[in-house]
């Protein structure tokens, strides 16, 4: 599943993500809560209508054990293809385990918006690089990345002249991104993020608001560092657990014991 090796002695970090329609809400937080509780795991998961976000701790065995079990459980059919993201540390990164419902897995305010119905067109890791080596697409267009992060992320890091929204927030994006249309006008226009989800969201509305030539990073920059590492990546990579940011190699850069937990 995974494309290294589990190291010992070390906490594996999973980090995903999935967009669908599902129901029953309350028996599958039950079951995935229990589940947790009985690995030892750390860290939040949230659940909506539209699917689930998590970013989990524990050590290597208790994490596998408890994604497997997840996967082949009868409640939870639909995670059994769950995109998983995975990083290193030395220790647990989350203080406490909580399984969430929520109205969505990321707030946006944009209920049109519906990546669970159809994703926006994406571009691998290596695609993205190359064509930032070139200066421009397959087809010849300039590239604009946009950082779809809040603005506190973009400062620990962020790929080389991306679009800076300065947001506060991701329900600021809309508005944000409006102002930068004309800007954006004939390039091939890039989203990226963390781990992926906030970009998925972004294109599919920047695609709805007319703006043409849009992908976003499939992944995001969890799985570019995973593939590529750091080219044309300047600084660190925010994340919202005890590590505050990661390095290319998504080792821990930096900590804050005061860090909020919550998936991005």
């Amino acid at each position: 599943m995974f494309g290294r090796p589990v190291m010992a002695a070390i906490y594996l970090n999973l980090a995903a993500y999935k967009f669908m329609d599902w129901g029953a809400l309350e028996a599958r937080r039950d079951t995935i809560e229990a589940s947790g509780v009985k690995h030892g795991l750390r860290g939040t998961v949230l659940l909506a209508p539209e699917g689930i976000n998590l970013f989990v701790s524990a050590p290597p065995q208790a994490a596998l054990a408890w994604l497997a079990e997840l996967q082949a459980d009868p409640l939870l059919t639909e995670l059994a293809e769950l995109d998983v993201k995975r990083s290193e540390s030395d220790r647990c990164e989350f203080g406490r385990w909580r399984v969430r419902i929520k109205k969505e897995i990321i707030t946006f305010r944009q209920p049109q918006v519906r990546p669970q119905e159809r994703r926006a067109t994406s571009v691998d890791a290596p695609t993205l690089s190359r064509w930032l080596d070139r200066g421009v697409d397959d087809e010849g267009l300039p590239i604009k990345l946009v950082d779809t992060r809040n603005a506190f992320e973009v400062q620990t890091g962020t790929f080389e002249n991306a679009v800076d929204l300065r947001i506060g927030a991701f329900t600021e994006f809309p508005t944000a991104v409006a102002a930068q249309a004309d800007q954006l006008a004939g390039a091939r226009v890039v989203t990226f993020c963390t781990g992926g989800i906030r970009c998925e969201k972004a294109a599919l509305f920047m695609e709805q608001q007319g703006i043409q030539n849009v992908v976003q990073l499939d992944g995001g920059v969890l799985r570019y560092f995973e593939q590529v590492g750091k080219a044309h990546w300047q600084g660190e990579l925010f994340v919202f657990d005890e590590r505050v940011s990661l390095d290319e190699t998504l080792r821990p850069a930096s900590r804050n014991s005061t860090q909020s937990s919550s998936p991005s």
